[in-house]
């Protein structure tokens, strides 16, 4: 019975849990920023941006 109490308690105990959390938050925002790069060399995305840059460069 001693050790099936520890076994709950070890799954109960929540150590490392803030370490895989930050972990996955990275996993994500690096795949979220690769994606970003990829679709912002694209010829045609490029070709939108330098006409927003052009438009708000030339307003003055």
């Amino acid at each position: 019975m001693n050790r099936k109490k520890q076994w709950l308690a070890r799954l109960a105990a929540d150590d490392g849990s803030a370490t895989a959390e930050y972990a996955i938050a990275t996993m994500a925002a690096v795949g979220f920023a690769g994606l970003l790069v990829v679709i912002l060399r694209g010829d045609e995305v490029r070709g939108i941006l330098m006409g927003i840059i052009r438009s708000a460069l030339s307003i003055g």
